[in-house]
């Protein structure tokens, strides 16, 4: 499995970064886990057709991790006819937030090839062939946030969305190849979002194979090249 750092970046467009977008491709497969506004561009300057694009697992519906679907909609509509099914899997209220959002920038459109499904916590639910179980992570109080753990012939990436630290990241980790874990600030404390003291506290505790640090602001960017931590950014591809 290749992993595509398509989109590092937090809310704000921190370092020039892409919105959240991670790709996950196998063999002839491809899953999307989050889709920020960026993404589509990113897509292409890797050298991705969106074609082949077999499913969007979203964490939760704030628009830096959501917001980038409806063009790839239109891309369907217009560009690239599409006629297979394109799954996208999230939390519950994302068909109705995607369908609202696609009205808001495009009109009332027609998406007979999307397929939606709902990921209820703590369960495991296939999406085009992949496995992903998906936990609930405090990240808002309004709505649900989910971390994401996927597993497709048999390599799993664990993905924390957006989340302050919660030990269920230290149970989900076991066995995962790759764990992609945000980290907002560098010790700024926060009930919404993880910073660099927190997770090198717990690092030992993390029984992934790999750790990899993305959603950075500008204070963790400034010093991740002194952090003895492996940090993302745009283009950055990894093998499993």
């Amino acid at each position: 499995m290749r992993v595509h750092f398509l989109g590092s970046g937090d809310a704000f467009g921190s370092g020039g970064r892409n919105h959240t977008a991670y790709l996950l491709e196998d063999r002839s497969h491809l899953y999307l886990l989050d889709c920020g506004p960026s993404t589509l561009p990113a897509f292409k300057r890797a050298g991705l057709d969106p074609a082949d694009l077999d499913a969007v697992v979203l964490s939760h519906l704030h628009g830096d991790h959501f917001g980038g679907l409806p063009f790839f909609f239109i891309h369907y509509l217009y560009n690239r006819p599409r006629s297979r099914p394109l799954e996208v899997a999230g939390p519950t209220g994302t068909e109705e937030r995607v369908r609202d959002l696609m009205r808001l920038m495009y009109g009332e459109k027609e998406l007979p090839f999307v397929a939606f499904s709902v990921l209820e916590p703590d369960t495991a639910t296939p999406v085009a062939g992949a496995e992903v179980r998906a936990f609930r992570v405090p990240h808002q109080t309004d709505a649900v946030s989910l971390g994401l753990r996927v597993t497709v012939s048999g390599r799993t990436v664990l993905f924390s969305g957006d989340s302050s630290w919660t030990d269920q990241f230290i149970t989900h980790s076991r066995d995962a190849d790759l764990f992609i874990c945000e980290c907002c600030h560098y010790d700024l404390p926060s009930p919404s979002h993880m910073n660099y003291a927190e997770i090198a506290a717990h690092r030992e505790r993390l029984a992934c194979k790999r750790l990899i640090l993305t959603h950075m602001g500008e204070e963790m960017l400034a010093r991740r090249h002194t952090l003895p931590v492996r940090t993302a950014e745009d283009g950055l591809v990894v093998e499993l």
